[in-house]
């Protein structure tokens, strides 16, 4: 399973730093303009850091062991606590809400959505990235050699233990039907549909390979076909007007 430290480590590796290249790709979030940023379960703070270099950033990670671990290149304001802190916030407060693998360890998705949804202006954007079933079922079966553990997922046992505890994942569809009457969806991308499946990982730390494949990602990652088996699924939400 490995522990929190292991994780750090692996976020530091080039198909730990591709994932969130892919990502500030596609959230596509302009430094014209300074915004308000919400980063909610920001773990380590990378994109809380990220971002911060242009943009006024609010990162919330309750878990200790992972914020002493956080980026701190650039000045965010963190805040040590989870969803009680949301409920202090005003509405219509951020202009951009993070939400990266968060919402499979929470005990209740919708309590979290809801205010994550309340702080948001209207016409600001909801950023999720969430674990996809079809792209487990590829990993396990061609990445770690274990196709008895890509059947119970296709079985519809897709519960998995973590470090960061039970992990349940949840379909795009009722994520997004659950909140049509307040969010409008505007895209949703792959995320590792290719660069996972490599067990050849000293290739990966060439510059040629990493460039290469992070062009061939950025493009796969926006077609349906390889949107239905990418390892993550991310969504992006836009808040109507009233």
């Amino acid at each position: 399973m490995g522990t929190i430290k292991d994780y750090r480590n692996m976020v530091e590796q080039p198909w730990g730093r591709m994932f969130y290249d892919l990502i500030y790709r596609q959230l596509d979030i302009s430094n014209d303009k300074r915004v308000k940023i919400l980063d909610f379960g920001a773990g380590f703070c990378i994109t809380s850091n990220h971002y911060a270099k242009y943009h006024d950033v609010t990162a919330v990670e309750p878990n200790e062991e992972m914020y002493s671990l956080r980026v701190k290149d650039n000045d965010y304001t963190l805040v040590s606590q989870g969803i009680e802190y949301l409920q202090t916030i005003p509405e219509n407060t951020y202009d951009y809400v993070i939400c990266h693998n968060v919402l499979e360890y929470v005990e209740s998705v919708d309590e979290v959505l809801n205010e994550l949804v309340r702080v948001l202006k209207p016409g600001g954007r909801l950023s999720i990235v969430k674990h996809n079933e079809l792209g487990k079922v590829l990993a396990y079966a061609v990445l770690n050699d274990k196709p008895q553990a890509a059947l119970e997922v296709l079985n519809g046992n897709s519960d998995e233990g973590t470090v960061f505890g039970n992990r349940n994942l949840y379909n795009n569809d009722n994520l997004v039907n659950s909140l049509a009457d307040i969010m409008k969806l505007v895209d949703v991308y792959g995320i590792r549909s290719l660069f996972g499946l490599s067990s050849n990982n000293e290739i990966k730390f060439t510059d040629e390979w990493y460039q290469s494949m992070l062009e061939l990602e950025t493009k796969a990652d926006a077609m349906d076909e390889f949107k239905k088996i990418a390892f993550y699924n991310h969504l992006i939400l836009e808040k109507k007007y009233n």
